[in-house]
C-alpha cells in the first residue's frame, strides 16, 4: 500500500492525531476544501499546518492568513522551526521578510491586497490556510475574508479553522456554493477537558454537582444563599454538618485553618463587614497557587483595571519565582527592549514594569508597547511569569494558554453600554485553560459577586455555541478593484453569491411566510374590532371611523407609556448624577446621613473618593461597618450632618478602628434627618403633560369606560399584531435590497466623481475604471474614498512628511476616550490642510446621503499634532503630552498602533501615482515615524 503524505506527517508528530484532525488532513490531501469548527485549544491548527506540509512536498505555495499581526508573528516563527527560514516568509503590512518563499504567512488583509493587485506571488498557490476564519463575522473587517473567499481563483483549496459555531453547516453550504466541495468537519471534543468553578471569598467551588449531566452543585447555591440572607451563623451550620471550609480545617487535624486571613478576628469568624468584600488579586493569586492552579490568565475587561490589578500585586509582597527564574526574566527583558531610548524607557515605567515581571505577574493588554506584550507573552509560554491580567484580546488566538482562567465579572462595556457576556465570548475567554501536553485539566473559575447567580454562570458555561453572522457591504475600493478584475455584470454576480446574501436570501421564503400568517391574524382582529365597535361605541363626529378614532387612542396611549418609562429612567439617571456629585464633594470627617431601611443612617468619611467620574469614599457607620460606597447603592444623596477630626491611626486602617468613629458618632449630636426617600420617583417631563392632555381631550375618552377599556383591549392587540407584521416586512424589503443595489449605488457616485466613467447607451451601458479609479484601487482604508479626493483635489500638496503624517492621521486616528483638550496643528500649511480635509468629508457625506449610502467616517484630529512632533524627532513623552493636550487619552500602546496605522495609509498614497513628491514626502515620513518604540517589536 502507497505511503501518503499524512502518514508521514503524522508520523513525525510527538502525539496521535485525534479524528477530527485525521478527516481533515485526509480532505486536504483529497484535494477538497474544508472548515474545521472546534474548541480553542483542540488543535484544529494541525490541518492548517498539514496544508502548508503538503504544498511544499508538492512544489506548491501555501498562504496561512491571520486576523492579527501578532499571531502572524507567531505563526511565522512556529513554521520556521518546522520548516528553516529559506522556506517561510511572513507578510503584514509594515514587516515583509522572505515574501518571495513557497510559504508565507499574512494578515488576511494583505492577501485581499495581492487578489486585487493580481500579485504573480499568486501563480503557483494551490492552499490557503484562514485561521480563526470566524473573524467573518466581525464588525469592521469581515468583509475581507469574504472578499478573499469570493476571489480567490477556483483551484485554490481553502481551509477555514474556526471556533465552534452554530451554524457551521449553513457555512459549509455557502462554501460548497461559491469554492467547490467542501467538507466541514465539527468536534466538541477538548484534549484537555475543562472543569468549572466559583470562587466565594477564600474557597473555590465546584459549579456542577459531579455526574450530574450540569445541575448546578447543591452546596454553592446554599452557601450563596445564605451569603445573600445574612450569614449570622458565620459557617457553623457547614461545621456541624461537616461541610465547608472550617470543618475541613478540623478533618485536617486541627490547629489554624489554612484559609484564615485578612479581616478576621481572632477566633477566625468573619466580620459582618467584610461578608461581601471581594478578595484582593494578590489573595486570589495565593489560593489558586495553593490549589495548584497555576499559571493563571484573570480576564478583566478594562485596560485601567489590569494596569491596577498589576500595582496592587506590586504593592503586595507577593513572588512567584525564585532567584533564579527572576534573573532569567531580567535577561529577557532587557535583550527585548534593546534598542529604547533610555528617556522613553522612562515614559514607559520601565523598571516598574519589570520589576512586576521578575516577581511572575504581569498585565497584557492593547494599551501597552507591543514589544512589552511579546515579552509578556515569551515570558509565560516559558512558564516564567505565572500570572497575567488581561483584557480579552489576548482570547482572539494567540498560543498563551494557561492552566487556569479567572474570571472576574460577567459583564464588559461594548463601547456603548455594559452588557452581559455571551457564551461564545465565554467560551473563547475559558477556552485558554488547559495547557496541551503540559496540563491534564484546565480550570475555568468566576469570581462570584452579590446578585450573581449561579445557574446564569451553567447556561454560559453549557452553550458551546454561537452564531456566525456575515457583516459583508461593498465599499468604494471593494467596487473599483471588482469593476477592474471583473466587469460590471460579474461583479454584481459575486456580490450576490456573499455569504450576507446567502444569509438574507434563505431566510426570506420563511418569512415572508410568517408575513402571510400575520397578515391574517391582522384581518381577523381588525374584523372582531369592528364589530366591536358598532355595537359598543358611540357614532362618531364629523363622519369618523371609529374604530380609527379608538386605534388613535390606542397609540397615544402607547406613546404615553413610552414616554412615562423614559421619563423614570431619566430621573433614576438624573438622580444618580446627584448622588455621584455629592460623594466626590465630601471631605475627610464629613458626618453624612444616608438612607435607611427604617431611618437615615449616620456615617464618618475616613478616606474620601481620589476620582470625580466614579467616586467611591470610605465610610464607617455608626453599626460598625466600615467600607467603601459607591452612587449603584445609594437612592437617594447623602446629607452632611456635620464634621468630626479623624486621627491618622482612623485614616491609616478605618476597618480595625471602627469603634472609635462609633463611639463619637454616639457621644456627639448630630441632626438626623427624620426620613428619606427610599425609593427614586419619576419626574415626568414636559412630554408626558401634553400627552396626557391630548389623551383627555381624545373623543374616546369621553366613551363610557367599562366599554372604552373592552375595546381598547382587542384595539391594543390589533396594533401588536400589525407591529410584528411590520417589523417583518421590514427585514424582507432589507434582505432584498440586497447588495447588488448597493453596489449599483456606489458605482454612480463614483461616476459622479470621475473615478468612473460609462461607456456605451441603454443596455450596452458599461462602467470603466479611470485613471482616477486606479489610483483609488490602491487605497485600503476605511475613508478610501476621502483619501482618494484629497489627494486627487491637492489638499495634501505642498506638505512636508511631518505635515503629510499629521494631516494623513485624520483618516485613520479614532480616539479611544475624548479629553478636555484641542487639536491644533504645528503650522500654517498643516492647519490649512487639516482644514481642507475637513471641508471634503462634508462634501463627501452630504453625497452619500443623497445616494443613499452609509457615511464615511468623520475624521478626527487628536493624534495629528502627536505624530507630527514624532515624525520631526520628538521624544516619546513630548509626543504622548501633545496627544493629550489634543484631546486624545493614549497609552504608548495606542500611540504605537496608531503610528503605524499612518504608516500604513502612507504606504498607500506612496502606492498612487499621485504627484512624485508628495509619493516622496510620504516615503520620507514613513522612515521619520519607523524608530524607537514604533521600530521595536512589530
Amino acid at each position: 500500500m502507497t505511503e501518503t503524505h499524512l502518514d508521514s506527517f503524522s508520523a513525525a508528530l510527538p502525539y496521535p492525531l485525534d479524528e477530527f484532525q485525521v478527516k481533515g488532513c485526509q480532505a486536504v490531501e483529497d484535494g477538497h476544501g474544508v472548515l474545521v469548527c472546534a474548541p480553542t485549544g483542540a488543535g484544529k491548527t494541525i490541518v492548517g499546518e498539514f496544508a502548508v506540509s503538503l504544498a511544499l512536498s508538492r512544489g506548491t505555495k501555501c498562504f496561512y492568513t491571520t486576523p492579527i499581526k501578532a499571531l502572524s508573528n507567531q505563526k511565522y516563527h512556529d513554521l520556521v522551526e518546522e520548516h528553516g527560514e529559506e522556506a517561510v516568509g511572513l507578510l503584514t503590512g509594515d514587516v515583509s521578510i522572505n515574501s518571495d518563499a513557497e510559504i508565507v504567512v499574512m494578515t488576511t488583509e494583505v492577501l485581499r491586497n495581492m487578489i486585487y493587485a493580481e500579485s504573480a506571488a499568486l501563480d503557483r498557490l494551490t492552499h490557503v490556510v484562514m485561521d480563526e476564519i470566524h473573524f467573518l463575522a466581525d464588525a469592521s473587517r469581515g468583509a475581507v475574508w469574504e472578499e478573499v473567499i469570493l476571489n480567490l481563483a477556483d483551484h485554490v483549496s481553502i481551509i477555514g479553522l474556526s471556533a465552534t459555531v452554530s451554524n457551521s453547516e449553513e457555512f459549509g453550504d455557502w462554501l460548497s456554493t461559491v469554492r467547490g466541495d467542501t467538507t466541514v468537519i465539527v468536534s466538541e471534543h477538548r484534549p484537555v477537558p475543562l472543569d468549572q468553578w466559583m470562587m466565594l471569598g477564600r474557597k473555590i467551588y465546584p459549579l456542577f454537582e459531579p455526574e450530574s449531566g450540569g445541575q448546578v452543585n447543591a452546596e454553592l447555591e446554599r452557601r450563596i444563599q445564605r451569603l445573600e440572607a445574612g450569614d449570622t451563623d458565620n459557617g457553623r451550620a457547614d461545621y456541624k454538618s461537616g461541610k465547608g471550609f472550617r470543618a475541613r480545617a478540623r478533618h485536617k487535624g486541627g490547629g489554624r485553618s489554612e484559609f484564615r486571613g485578612k479581616g478576621r478576628g481572632r477566633s477566625g469568624a468573619s466580620r459582618q463587614q467584610d461578608r461581601y468584600r471581594p478578595l484582593g488579586r494578590p489573595e486570589v493569586l495565593k489560593v489558586l497557587q495553593s490549589q495548584d492552579m497555576l499559571p493563571a490568565i484573570t480576564f478583566i475587561f478594562s485596560r485601567a483595571g489590569c494596569d491596577g490589578a498589576l500595582n496592587q500585586c506590586l504593592r503586595s509582597r507577593m513572588v512567584l519565582t525564585s532567584q533564579e527564574e527572576a534573573q532569567q526574566i531580567k535577561e529577557i527583558v532587557d535583550a527585548g527592549v534593546e534598542g529604547i531610548p533610555e528617556e522613553d524607557l522612562q515614559v514607559l515605567d520601565f523598571k516598574r514594569w519589570r520589576e512586576a515581571l521578575s516577581r511572575g505577574f504581569a498585565a497584557h493588554h492593547a494599551g501597552m508597547l507591543p514589544a512589552f506584550r511579546h515579552i509578556v507573552e515569551d515570558l509565560f509560554v516559558r512558564g516564567l511569569v505565572r500570572a497575567v491580567f488581561a483584557t480579552e484580546t489576548l482570547a482572539l488566538g494567540i498560543n498563551m494558554p494557561a492552566r487556569t482562567v479567572v474570571l472576574e465579572k460577567l459583564i464588559k462595556f461594548n463601547g456603548e453600554a455594559h452588557v452581559d457576556l455571551t457564551p461564545g465570548q465565554y467560551t473563547q475567554l475559558t477556552g485558554r485553560a488547559g495547557r496541551r501536553g503540559i496540563d491534564t485539566l484546565g480550570n475555568a473559575v468566576v469570581q462570584w459577586a452579590p446578585a450573581m447567580d449561579p445557574r446564569q454562570v451553567a447556561g454560559l458555561a453549557s452553550t458551546r455555541t454561537y452564531p456566525l453572522i456575515s457583516t459583508f457591504a461593498p465599499g468604494y475600493n471593494m467596487a473599483i478593484n471588482l469593476l477592474g478584475m471583473l466587469g460590471f455584470e460579474d461583479s454584481l454576480r459575486l456580490l450576490e453569491k456573499s455569504f450576507a446574501q446567502f444569509q438574507a436570501d434563505g431566510s426570506v421564503v420563511q418569512e415572508t411566510r410568517e408575513i402571510e400568517r400575520a397578515e391574517h391574524r391582522v384581518r381577523e382582529l381588525r374584523s372582531q374590532l369592528d364589530d366591536a365597535v358598532a355595537s359598543l361605541a358611540p357614532p362618531a363626529k364629523d363622519g369618523e371611523d371609529p374604530a380609527e378614532v379608538l386605534m388613535d387612542y390606542v397609540r397615544l396611549r402607547r406613546e404615553l407609556t413610552a414616554e412615562e418609562k423614559q421619563s423614570k429612567i431619566d430621573s433614576v439617571n438624573q438622580r444618580n448624577q446627584e448622588v455621584i456629585a455629592v460623594l466626590g464633594r465630601l471631605q475627610l470627617g464629613d458626618v453624612i446621613a444616608m438612607p435607611g431601611k427604617k431611618r437615615p443612617i449616620l456615617a464618618v468619611v475616613v478616606t474620601p473618593a481620589n476620582q470625580t467620574a466614579d467616586p467611591r469614599p470610605w465610610v464607617t457607620t455608626e453599626s460598625g461597618w466600615s467600607g467603601r460606597i459607591d452612587a449603584a447603592g445609594i437612592n437617594n444623596p447623602p446629607i452632611q450632618v456635620g464634621r468630626i477630626k479623624i486621627p491618622k491611626p482612623v485614616r491609616k486602617n478605618p476597618r480595625r478602628n471602627t469603634r472609635y468613629v462609633q463611639d463619637v458618632l454616639h457621644r456627639e449630636h448630630f441632626d438626623r434627618p427624620k426620613r428619606m426617600k427610599s425609593q427614586t420617583r419619576a419626574r415626568p417631563n414636559k412630554r408626558v403633560g401634553q400627552l396626557r392632555d391630548a389623551l383627555r381631550a381624545h373623543p374616546a375618552h369621553e366613551w363610557p369606560a367599562t366599554d372604552r377599556e373592552q375595546l381598547a383591549g382587542l384595539a391594543q392587540k390589533l396594533a401588536r399584531r400589525e407591529r410584528d407584521r411590520d417589523k417583518l416586512q421590514s427585514k424582507v424589503n432589507k434582505a432584498t435590497d440586497t447588495l447588488g443595489r448597493t453596489f449599483e449605488r456606489i458605482v454612480d457616485l463614483l461616476a459622479e466623481m470621475d473615478y468612473v466613467e460609462f461607456t456605451g447607451v441603454g443596455s450596452e451601458r458599461t462602467p470603466v475604471i479611470t485613471e482616477e479609479g486606479e489610483r483609488l484601487a490602491k487605497i485600503h482604508s476605511e475613508s478610501d474614498l476621502l483619501v482618494a479626493q484629497c489627494l486627487k483635489r491637492g489638499i495634501w500638496d505642498d506638505l512636508d512628511p511631518a505635515e503629510l503624517a499629521g494631516v494623513a492621521s485624520l483618516c485613520c486616528f479614532e480616539n479611544r476616550k475624548a479629553t478636555s483638550g484641542q487639536p491644533e496643528a504645528a503650522t500654517e500649511r498643516m492647519a490649512d490642510a487639516m482644514n481642507g480635509t475637513w471641508r471634503v468629508y462634508t462634501e463627501l457625506t452630504a453625497d452619500e446621503q443623497r445616494h443613499r449610502l452609509p457615511p464615511t467616517r468623520e475624521p478626527e484630529a487628536g493624534f495629528a499634532l502627536a505624530v507630527h512632533q514624532w515624525a520631526a524627532g520628538a521624544p516619546l513623552g513630548y509626543c504622548m503630552a501633545a496627544a493629550n493636550e489634543a484631546g486624545a487619552e493614549l497609552t504608548p500602546g495606542d500611540f504605537v498602533r496608531w503610528c503605524r496605522q499612518v504608516i500604513d495609509l502612507l504606504q498607500q498614497v506612496a502606492k498612487t501615482g499621485y504627484d512624485g513628491e508628495i509619493q516622496r514626502n510620504a516615503r520620507r515620513a514613513i522612515d521619520a515615524i519607523q524608530r524607537g518604540v514604533v521600530a521595536i517589536g512589530a
